[in-house]
């Protein structure tokens, strides 16, 4: 089969190379899958230049997240176990960790359905206790984590304000349903926060950025508001100023979505419940931007890392049934 390996560190699209390897073989408690979909994740990129909390071994196959097939033609959506990931043709996962992939959404949807849209709920519901009637604060409302949390929060009757990079991403941001878009690149992301909330600021800010995305949370978080910290997506980790979350009453609240897996894992099986059921209704449905083949697979990671992309890049590999080995 083909699948993209990394053998050393380093850029995305200097490090991958497709190449022609044996098919991966499970074991004990573990299935094999083919690829129908794979979503491209923040964290590939990282993995490939050695900067994940999970680094597996060279040589291996980046894509953490996919929709594929077992061979009893169930389709599902798994986290590959690493180091045979979903940029292949063929990837491993846990079987006791499988999830059905909702029906309502297609191959690349409920790919990009697992992690981002798991965080994202995790997040606004289990962490910082999202109600309707709130005002919710997303950075990057455009990308693949951002986007996920946009519709969560609109199918839980919050009033959601986008922030964005780029006037291409503030549209993409309207048309996601955001009540109000900034575009940090032309606007003073603190000051049309305070205009559009009253100088009330947001009830729970939604995070995925870091550096200044943070210090600009910090300052038009409303009082008893929340900062659901979910990553460092520009690359700078924040030190917060814990004398400033006293003086203003506001929380700090960390999500390593991961842990659940381990910690509590029929919380994962109720959250993919839940989402499946607000798909089902149209409340959310995963934003796929582009759809590009496994040749082209390198090239969209980069263009991930790269921050260049909305919403959600998402690997189709073209396969027969029965493709040799």
């Amino acid at each position: 089969m083909q699948a993209w390996q990394v053998h050393e560190n380093g850029e995305p699209s200097e490090v991958m190379r497709l190449q022609d390897v044996e098919r991966p073989a499970p074991r004990d408690g573990q299935v094999l899958l083919k690829v129908r979909a794979a979503n491209i994740n923040f964290p590939d990129a990282l993995m490939c230049r050695g900067q994940y909390q999970v680094t597996p071994p060279l040589p291996f196959t980046p894509g953490v997240e996919i929709c594929g097939e077992t061979e009893d033609g169930r389709r599902v959506i798994a986290n590959p176990a690493l180091p045979h990931g979903g940029f292949a043709e063929y990837a491993v996962a846990d079987a006791a960790a499988l999830l059905p992939a909702p029906d309502a959404l297609d191959d690349a949807e409920a790919s990009a359905l697992h992690i981002g849209y798991q965080t994202g709920w995790f997040g606004l519901h289990r962490r910082a206790h999202l109600e309707a009637g709130e005002t919710l604060l997303v950075h990057a409302a455009a990308g693949g984590v951002g986007s996920a949390a946009v519709q969560l929060g609109k199918a839980a009757g919050a009033t959601v304000i986008g922030v964005v990079g780029g006037a291409d991403k503030a549209a993409v941001a309207r048309e996601l349903g955001c009540d109000v878009v900034v575009d940090r690149r032309s606007e003073d992301v603190v000051a049309a926060v305070k205009e559009a909330t009253g100088g009330r600021g947001a009830d729970v800010v939604y995070d995925p950025v870091g550096g200044q995305a943070y210090a600009q949370s910090t300052k038009v978080v409303a009082f008893e508001g929340r900062i659901v910290v979910v990553g460092f997506a520009s690359g700078t980790i924040p030190s917060p100023g814990l004398n400033h979350a006293l003086v203003k009453n506001y929380s700090i609240l960390g999500l390593h979505w991961g842990l659940y897996n381990t910690k509590n894992p029929k919380l994962v099986q109720h959250c993919h419940e839940q989402l499946t059921a607000l798909a089902a209704r149209g409340a959310i449905k995963p934003l796929v931007s582009e759809r590009v083949t496994l040749d082209d697979a390198a090239a969209a990671v980069q263009r991930v890392a790269d921050g260049v992309t909305t919403g959600r890049v998402v690997v189709v590999p073209a396969q027969q049934d029965g493709a040799a080995a």
